[in-house]
């Protein structure tokens, strides 16, 4: 594909054709909090008030759509993997692996995302994962193939989580944003789980290409929701999305200290404590889903409370506290602690990840609207990619040590990140957006 050309190229609009429907413009930087609506000229409210706004109803529904069927598929394809081949690292990587295609997307075509037309873009791309999950469904369709299927919609996934963000922040104001991430992270790990709970289900009466089927009708729904709801917006780049305008946009966000010190703060010390998560199973093998809920149930109240009842002054306050929160409590490891103090402090530790939300509050400010697609989408990839870093240095480390050695010096290292990084995070408040 040559560089310069979209993933989704779109038809040239005649002359003569009728104008099309557009959401007011908005400028790049933080929007007004007045009102009650959640408009463009609105300001924050709950949940409720989120729902009410019908474009972010349609994006909330078609992305609860999209995680259930990842979460299906996922486990089809790997259930799949596993009885054909006994392997239990295909089958990780059947489950996981489009993690690393949504990387290749954030180097190369992520600029997509910030195309003239977002609207149309999400919709193609929607479309292009909906063929590849009925691909799956292909009865007898070789292992090669599908894993080729897995890296190609990963990659497909990764431009439509830019462009949904993009859009994200162009239909609520800038004041609601950070509520609005917060609902979209509750609903995310509760679809997951749920989405696991119903996939075992499903394959106990349906093969693994039945399972799939129900993920394409899943895929299918949130595109019908999701084209009825969305307007077309356009406050984006003239220039044309591709390869170089990726590597433009890309270069500009990691030139300056401060952008790259909140970067580095979202992706390493959550990817580290999720090392530590992988060596639960290794730590405690019969308890270990003891200790995996409650760092779920800690995740799922730290982002309720910061994203739903902190200001947007007092979340920045709190940004550093919750990044040591993160990974403090896993020092406790080096002590044996027994099970309920462990599961204890996993679930105080859960609560941390909520420091992403004023993280990316605070790069969501410092970008300019043109950009703010693709930014948000190379700080999502890195951040998945990150994970799996993780968990591989955990689990390396932890070929020479034991479970509770790698924990506790993985969750060092996780706070050394924390504390070194500080002064350039807090730098980064004065720091002036990226250029368009």
């Amino acid at each position: 594909m040559p560089s310069d050309t979209p993933a989704c190229p779109a038809p040239p609009v005649p002359a003569h054709a009728a104008p099309v429907r557009t959401a007011p413009t908005r400028t790049a930087g933080p929007g007004p909090c007045q009102g009650t609506d959640l408009g463009p000229d609105s300001g924050p409210g709950g949940f409720r008030d989120l729902l009410r706004n019908r474009e972010f109803a349609g994006l909330y529904a078609g992305f609860t759509c999209t995680v259930a069927a990842t979460t299906l598929s996922g486990l089809a394809l790997g259930t799949m993997v596993s009885h054909r081949t006994n392997s239990p690292f295909l089958t990780a990587v059947s489950m996981y692996g489009a993690t690393f295609a949504t990387v290749l997307g954030a180097l190369t075509l992520m600029s997509v995302a910030d195309g003239k037309r977002p609207r149309r873009t999400i919709v193609a791309l929607q479309l292009l994962s909906l063929l590849g999950i009925a691909a799956q469904a292909v009865p007898g369709l070789p292992l090669a193939a599908r894993f080729a299927l897995l890296l190609v919609l990963g990659f497909f996934q990764s431009l439509g989580t830019g462009t949904r963000l993009g859009l994200l922040a162009e239909i609520v104001p800038d004041c609601a944003h950070v509520p609005a991430r917060s609902l979209m992270n509750l609903t995310s790990g509760g679809t997951a789980v749920l989405g696991y709970a119903i996939g075992a289900v499903l394959l106990r009466h349906l093969t693994p290409q039945g399972v799939f089927a129900v993920a394409a009708a899943l895929t299918a729904g949130g595109l019908a929701v999701v084209a009825s709801t969305l307007r077309e917006h356009s406050i984006r780049l003239t220039r044309r999305p591709g390869l170089r305008q990726t590597w433009t946009t890309n270069a500009e966000l990691f030139s300056h200290p401060g952008r790259r010190a909140l970067l580095v703060n979202l992706w390493v010390p959550n990817g580290l404590v999720v090392g530590c998560e992988a060596l639960f199973l290794t730590y405690e093998p019969a308890r270990a889903g003891t200790l995996l809920a409650a760092g779920s149930a800690g995740m799922l109240l730290g982002d309720l409370t910061v994203g739903r009842l902190l200001t947007a002054e007092r979340r920045q306050r709190c940004a550093f506290a919750l990044r040591l929160l993160l990974a403090a409590p896993y020092l406790l490891f080096a002590l044996h602690p027994p099970l309920l103090l462990a599961a204890a402090a996993v679930f105080v530790a859960g609560a941390g990840f909520a420091a992403t939300l004023p993280l990316q509050e605070q790069l969501l400010r410092l970008t300019p609207g043109p950009v703010r697609g693709q930014v948000q989408g190379v700080e999502s990839a890195g951040r998945m990619a990150w994970q799996g870093i993780g968990a591989a240095a955990a689990g390396g480390i932890a070929q020479y040590v034991a479970p509770a050695t790698a924990i506790t010096v993985v969750a060092a290292l996780s706070v050394a990140v924390t504390v070194t990084s500080r002064p350039f995070v807090e730098a980064a408040r004065n720091t002036d957006g990226l250029n368009a």
